[in-house]
C-alpha cells in the first residue's frame, strides 16, 4: 500500500481556499488562525460522539486540526455569544489584533468557518451538531435556509 498524502494536502488547500473566499480574504495565514481558533471552542463545545461524526466527513488535513491537542474530557457547555467570542479571541492568543476588530468580525468569521464546513460535510449532520449547542449559539450556526 503507497500512502499519498498530496492528495490530502490538496483537499486541506481546497477547504483553505473556499475559507478564504467565506471571509473575503487571499491571507491564507488569517484563513488558517481563523480556521484553527474556531474548531478548536467548537470542538470544546460539542459532545464526543458529535465530534467524531462531524470529523468523519472533513478532510483529513481539516480532520488534524481538529483533533491537535484534543483530549475528550474537554467538553464543555457555554452559555452566551460573548463567552463564545471570548474563547475565540483566547485561542486566537496574541494574533487575535491582527484577525479581529470588532464582535461582529469574529461573528462574520465563525460563520465563515461553518459556512465551509457545510460544503463538505452533510446538512443533516451539521444540523445534528449545531442543534447539540445552546439556543443562542445555534442561531449563530444554523444555515441561511433555516432561518428564512
Amino acid at each position: 500500500m503507497i500512502l499519498d498524502f498530496n492528495k490530502y494536502a490538496v483537499k486541506g488547500n481546497e477547504f483553505l481556499g473556499h475559507l478564504e473566499n467565506n471571509l473575503g480574504t487571499h491571507d491564507r495565514g488569517h484563513a488558517g488562525r481563523i480556521l484553527r481558533s474556531t474548531l478548536r471552542v467548537l470542538r470544546n463545545h460539542l459532545t464526543f460522539d458529535e465530534s467524531l461524526q462531524l470529523l468523519a466527513q472533513l478532510p483529513m488535513a481539516i480532520k488534524a486540526i481538529y483533533v491537535d491537542g484534543w483530549s475528550r474530557g474537554a467538553h464543555k457547555r457555554i452559555h452566551t455569544v460573548d463567552d463564545l467570542l471570548i474563547e475565540v479571541l483566547q485561542e486566537e492568543g496574541n494574533t487575535a489584533w491582527r484577525d479581529f476588530n470588532s464582535k461582529e468580525e469574529i461573528i462574520a468569521c465563525i460563520r465563515a468557518v461553518i459556512d465551509t464546513m457545510r460544503i463538505y460535510v452533510s446538512a443533516d449532520e451539521m444540523d445534528q451538531a449545531i442543534a447539540t449547542l445552546p439556543v443562542k449559539l445555534r442561531e449563530l450556526f444554523e444555515s441561511p435556509q433555516a432561518l428564512s
